[in-house]
C-alpha cells in the first residue's frame, strides 16, 4: 500500500481523498510541514509516498499520470509530489530543512572553505503560501537537491491548486469540459505506429484494453495470451491444409491484436515493468519465428521443402533490426546534426501523407503480419515467403541507404557510451577478442572507413567461400579463420566513425548466411531445420543484448559470450562440422541440434535469470514499429 500525505485539512466537499484512495493510496492528513515530515519518516522505507495539497482540484488520470508511473523515482504535477522508495532519502531532506528554523549566516572570512550541502533547502516563499504550496516546493527542492523529477505531459488534463473561491470554480468547469476517460482512451495508444496499427487495430483494441483493465488482467498475461495464440496459430500452418492456414491467418491477426493490446493496456493503467518490457520485445520475435517454422513444416507436408526460405526470411528481418539498433546505439548522444538527409527527412515527416507512406514501405510489424496473414490464408507458404523477402529486402535497402546518407553528411562526434554499446552488439568471442588486442596498434594507423570495409569484406568472403566450394573440402574452415581475423581487426579499435554501426550488421549477416548456405549446400536431411533452431537460438541471444542496453544495463556478461563462442568461433565450429559431418548420413543434423539446444539453454537460462531479478528500470516500447 501506497501513503498518500494531504499537506493540510481535507477540503469539504472534495473528491480528493476518495480519488486517491481509488489509486491505491492509504491516505493521512497533516496539520502543518513539521507533521508532513514526521508522517513521511513513519512510513515504510520501501513504500512510495506522495504529498498532495488537500485543494487539488483536477482529473483522476492527471492524479494517476503524475503519482502512479513505475518508471520514474520522483514525478510531480502543480499541487502533487510522490517519490518512490529511491528518492524517499532526498525528499526527507528537503522536508527536514524546511521544517527547522533557520540558522543565521556566519560572516564569512577569506580563509573560509565552502561547507558541504547536508540538505535540500526549499524555496524561500511569503509565510501566507508557504503551506499551501508545499508539493511545489518540494518538488524544486528535490530537483535542487539532485533528484530528476518527472513532469507528466497533461495535455487537455487539468492540475491546479485554485487559490481563492473564484479560480476554484473556473478550475472545476475546465475539469467538468474535459472527458477525463476519453483522453486516458487516446493516451493509451502508442504516440507513433505503423498505419495497419494505427487505422486498423487501435480504434477498438484500446476498449479491449479496457475491459482487461476492469478486470483486473495484467499486461504480461495478455502478452502471454498473445504468444499462446501465435504459436496455436503455427501449429494450425503446420497442418499444411488450406482449413489450416486460413485458421493460421486469423489467429495471427488475433495474436497481434493483443500484441497492440499489451501495451495499451500498460498506458492504460500504467502497470509497466521490467519484465513487462522483456516479454513484449522477446515474444514478438519468438511470436513470428515460430510461425516461419510452422509454415515450412505445413510446406513440407505437402511436398514443397521452403525451410531455406523460412530460414532466409528470419536471417533477414534478423538483420534489419540489428541495423536499426546499430544505427540508433551509434546516434545515441551524438552531439550535432548538420545532415541534409535528416533536414528532408523532417520536413516529409511534417506532411501528413508521406507520412504513413514512409512508415507503410519500411514493412512495420503491423503491416508485415498482416501481410503474412492474407498470404498465408489465400496462398501457398512459399508465396508467403517470397513476398516476405522481397518487402523486407526493399523495406531494407530503403532504411539502410537513408542512414549511410545521413552518416556520410552528417558532422558529429560519437562518444564512448556509443563505442561501447556497438562493442557490445558486435558479439565478438574470445579468438576474434584475442585478435583484436594484438592488432590495436596497427588497427590505429588504418583510414576511418577500415573498421565497417574489413567487416564487410571478411563477412562477404566466408559466405561467398560457403556458397561456391566445396563444403566437405577445407576451403569453407579457412575462410572461416580468415574472418575470424578481419572480425579482430574490424574491432581493434573504439568503433567512432561515421559509418561504424555497420559492423555489428555485417557480423550478424556473415553468421547467419554462412549457417544457412552451409546447411542447404550440404544436402543433409534436416540440416536446414536445425540450422533454422540454431539461428533462432542466437537471434535470441541477440535480441536480448539488445534490449539489455537498451535498459541501461549493459551488454550480457563476458562469461556468457565466451562461453557460446562469439559470432565467429560460432561460424567457424558449423564450417568444421559441415566439413567433417556432411558425408556421414545424419550426423551433421544431429550436431547442429545440438549446438542450437546448447546455445538455447545456456541463453535462455542466464537471460531468464537476469530480467527476472534485474534492477533495469520500468519500461514499455515506445520507440519505431518493430
Amino acid at each position: 500500500m501506497s501513503t498518500a500525505i494531504l499537506t493540510g485539512p481535507a477540503v469539504p466537499g472534495s473528491p480528493l481523498e476518495g480519488d486517491l484512495r481509488s489509486l491505491g493510496f492509504d491516505v493521512r492528513t497533516a496539520a502543518d510541514q513539521r507533521q508532513a515530515a514526521e508522517l513521511l519518516a513513519a512510513v515504510p522505507a520501501g513504500e512510495r509516498v506522495a504529498l498532495v495539497d488537500p485543494r487539488f482540484t483536477g482529473h483522476l488520470h492527471a492524479l494517476r499520470l503524475t503519482l502512479t508511473d513505475p518508471r520514474f523515482p520522483a514525478a510531480a504535477a502543480p499541487g502533487a509530489l510522490t517519490a518512490q522508495p529511491a528518492a524517499r532519502p532526498a525528499l526527507q531532506r528537503a522536508l527536514a530543512a524546511a521544517g527547522a528554523p533557520p540558522r543565521p549566516a556566519a560572516p564569512a572570512t577569506a580563509t573560509d572553505a565552502p561547507a558541504p550541502v547536508q540538505q535540500a533547502v526549499l524555496p524561500e516563499r511569503p509565510a501566507s503560501v508557504q503551506q499551501a504550496v508545499l508539493p511545489d516546493r518540494a518538488a524544486a527542492a528535490l530537483e535542487a537537491d539532485g533528484t530528476a523529477v518527472h513532469r507528466p505531459e497533461l495535455g487537455t488534463l487539468v492540475a491546479a491548486v485554485p487559490q481563492d473561491p473564484q479560480s476554484a470554480k473556473e478550475t472545476r468547469d475546465a475539469v467538468a469540459a474535459v472527458d477525463d476517460e476519453a483522453v486516458r482512451l487516446r493516451s493509451a495508444v502508442k504516440a507513433r505506429d505503423g498505419f495497419f496499427t494505427t487505422f486498423c487495430v487501435s480504434p477498438y483494441s484500446r476498449y479491449l484494453a479496457r475491459w482487461c483493465a476492469r478486470r483486473g488482467l495484467t499486461p504480461n498475461q495478455v502478452t502471454t495470451a498473445s504468444l499462446v495464440t501465435a504459436l496455436i496459430a503455427a501449429g494450425c500452418a503446420a497442418t499444411g491444409t488450406r482449413g489450416g492456414y486460413v485458421a493460421a491467418g486469423v489467429l495471427l491477426l488475433l495474436s497481434f491484436v493483443l500484441d497492440c493490446t499489451d501495451g495499451q493496456l500498460a498506458r492504460y493503467s500504467l502497470r509497466y515493468s521490467t519484465l513487462g518490457a522483456w516479454l513484449d520485445a522477446t515474444f514478438d520475435r519468438a511470436k513470428e519465428y515460430a510461425y516461419y517454422a510452422g509454415l515450412a513444416l505445413g510446406a513440407a507436408r505437402s511436398g514443397d521443402d521452403v525451410w531455406a526460405l523460412a530460414l532466409a526470411a528470419m536471417v533477414l528481418q534478423t538483420c534489419r533490426h540489428v541495423i536499426d539498433f546499430s544505427f540508433n546505439e551509434a546516434n545515441h548522444d551524438a552531439t550535432g546534426n548538420t545532415s541534409p538527409t535528416a533536414a528532408l527527412s523532417d520536413k516529409l515527416d511534417s506532411r501528413g501523407w508521406t507520412v504513413w507512406v514512409r512508415r507503410m514501405i519500411v514493412l512495420p510489424i503491423g503491416e508485415r503480419w498482416a501481410m503474412i496473414a492474407v498470404l498465408t490464408a489465400l496462398t501457398t507458404p512459399r508465396v508467403v515467403f517470397w513476398a516476405l523477402l522481397i518487402g523486407c529486402a526493399f523495406a531494407a535497402s530503403y532504411t539502410t541507404a537513408g542512414r549511410l546518407l545521413r552518416s556520410l553528411t552528417r558532422r558529429a562526434r560519437r562518444t564512448d557510451r556509443a563505442a561501447r554499446a556497438l562493442a557490445e552488439l558486435a558479439d565478438t568471442g574470445p579468438l576474434a577478442g584475442a585478435l583484436a588486442t594484438a592488432l590495436a596498434r596497427p588497427a590505429r594507423a588504418l583510414p576511418a572507413i577500415a573498421p565497417p570495409a574489413i567487416a564487410l569484406l571478411g563477412g562477404a568472403a566466408v559466405v561467398a567461400t560457403a556458397a561456391f566450394a566445396p563444403v566437405t573440402g577445407p576451403w569453407p574452415t579457412l575462410a572461416a579463420l580468415l574472418y575470424a581475423l578481419t572480425s579482430g581487426l574490424a574491432v581493434a579499435r573504439p568503433l567512432k566513425g561515421a559509418l561504424d554501426w555497420l559492423v555489428p550488421p555485417a557480423f550478424r549477416a556473415a553468421e547467419y548466411t554462412t549457417v544457412l548456405v552451409l546447411a542447404a549446400r550440404s544436402e543433409v536431411p534436416g540440416a536446414l531445420p536445425a540450422a533454422f533452431g540454431l539461428v533462432a537460438a542466437v537471434a535470441y541471444h541477440h535480441y536480448d543484448t539488445v534490449y539489455r542496453i537498451r535498459g541501461g544495463t549493459g551488454a550480457p556478461p563476458a562469461w556468457l559470450v565466451r562461453t557460446i563462442g562469439g559470432h565467429e568461433l560460432r561460424t567457424l565450429a558449423v564450417a568444421v562440422l559441415t566439413a567433417v559431418l556432411t558425408s556421414r548420413g545424419s550426423a551433421l543434423t544431429t550436431a547442429l541440434t545440438v549446438l542450437a539446444v546448447a546455445v538455447a539453454l545456456v541463453v535462455l537460462v542466464e537471460s531468464i535469470r537476469f530480467w527476472v531479478s534485474s534492477s533495469a528500470p520500468a519500461v514499455h516500447d515506445e520507440g519505431e514499429p518493430a
